[in-house]
């Protein structure tokens, strides 16, 4: 039987007959009280219900190192595109330091005319901007390039990409400050944590929309964040945004440092390696149903999703249910915008049959998301960053979801 969208009007009609015969009592707690009754008192800082529990997925660390790892953003869990600070994702190569600010500063140096040092208080001062962004990390999706589809949730395979409002000063302010010397092409950005991850960025990208970020979702950056500063390189692979920011250095070429040799390229399926391919390409991702979810019943369900691009600003997200046959466009229900996530919803009428649902995006550019098979096509197989493929979803006929290779 073919599983069938259906617009936003049956979608509304479905919702009212539901609720139709809702009988509407008053909520009493366990002990037979008054949902009204006196709550609890207020706290120095905000928690979320017990009732409504979120964790960050895939918490793993290095076996010798328990400081290096990641931990992913439960997708699955949550709705519209903004990413609380505590379920951020996070991926650490020693550990998080605690770096008081009246004792930190970043150094900017090299192939500039007039060396500086600023202090956090310094950079305060300047006039601060205020974007939404998204961040992926390049091993983002990795599972799925695996031989096997893992059963996993969306987040546990796809979480290591977020989304935030970050507040900061525009690097160009700093540059040109300094004064940037004819020669200086690349960026050299370096982290005060122990490992003083250290990574190369071009002039071209830099000047763009780069910042000094200080601030996340309104609060001061935490200490997994990068507090008190990090570069922040919008729509690039999440590593080149150096958290505990403390020096810049301006250069003709770049460092070719640890981080960008010995990983963060591309192996490509003729042997040879891809450097500073740094623009994370267009994507998207069904967030609910997803993996390991059960659809409670048949009727009409929201399908809804998150797409982003390195490259601009979502166009379009297209929703199959037959697994790529036909395709339907879905509602771009957040505001689309330059390197931000993008909310997609569709309603979709499941009658009990068998089902696999994709979605994929196409960005103001032009470029569309492609096929698993396409994405991995031009990579050597022991290559997976970079891995921007359509995610599938097998809904059974129990309604259980589960994630599979088409």
């Amino acid at each position: 039987m073919t599983q069938r969208t259906v617009d936003r009007r049956g979608f509304l009609k479905a919702g009212t007959a539901v609720l139709a015969g809702t009988l509407v009592v008053p909520l009493l707690a366990d002990d037979g009280t008054s949902a009204a009754s006196l709550g609890a008192p207020m706290g120095d800082y905000g928690q979320p219900s017990p009732f409504a529990p979120a964790r960050r997925e895939g918490i793993g660390a290095h076996p010798q190192g328990p400081g290096a790892g990641a931990s992913s953003t439960p997708l699955q869990l949550l709705n519209g595109t903004v990413t609380p600070n505590s379920l951020h994702f996070e991926r650490h190569h020693s550990g998080i330091p605690q770096i008081d600010p009246a004792r930190h500063t970043l150094t900017l140096y090299g192939d500039v005319h007039q060396p500086l040092q600023f202090s956090y208080e310094d950079l305060l001062a300047y006039p601060l901007e205020t974007h939404l962004y998204f961040l992926e990390c390049s091993g983002n999706s990795y599972r799925n390039t695996l031989p096997d589809a893992q059963d996993a949730t969306a987040g546990a395979l796809n979480g290591l990409v977020s989304g935030a409002e970050w507040t900061g000063v525009p690097l160009h302010y700093l540059l040109a400050e300094a004064g940037i010397k004819p020669r200086a092409k690349w960026l050299i950005a370096e982290g005060a944590d122990a490992s003083a991850n250290t990574r190369s960025v071009p002039l071209s990208i830099a000047l763009d929309n780069v910042m000094v970020a200080l601030y996340q979702n309104g609060e001061p950056l935490r200490p997994s964040q990068g507090f008190p500063m990090r570069l922040f390189v919008p729509g690039c692979e999440g590593n080149v945004s150096i958290k505990w920011l403390t020096a810049i250095k301006l250069q003709a070429e770049p460092a070719y440092t640890r981080e960008e040799t010995s990983k963060y390229t591309d192996l490509l399926e003729d042997g040879r390696a891809e450097m500073f391919s740094l623009r994370m390409a267009v994507k998207s991702l069904i967030t609910t149903p997803s993996g390991r979810m059960t659809l409670p019943r048949q009727g009409v369900v929201e399908i809804s999703g998150l797409a982003w691009s390195g490259h601009g600003s979502i166009a379009k997200v297209e929703v199959s249910a037959d697994a790529g046959r036909s395709w339907v466009t879905a509602q771009l229900q957040s505001e689309p915008g330059p390197l931000r996530l993008t909310r997609f919803r569709l309603p979709w009428r499941w009658q009990g049959a068998p089902a696999i649902l994709q979605s994929r995006a196409l960005d103001d550019q032009g470029n569309l998301q492609p096929s698993r098979d396409a994405a991995l096509a031009r990579y050597s197989p022991m290559g997976f960053y970079h891995y921007n493929g359509i995610q599938s979803w097998q809904v059974n006929a129990a309604g259980e979801v589960k994630n599979v290779y088409v």
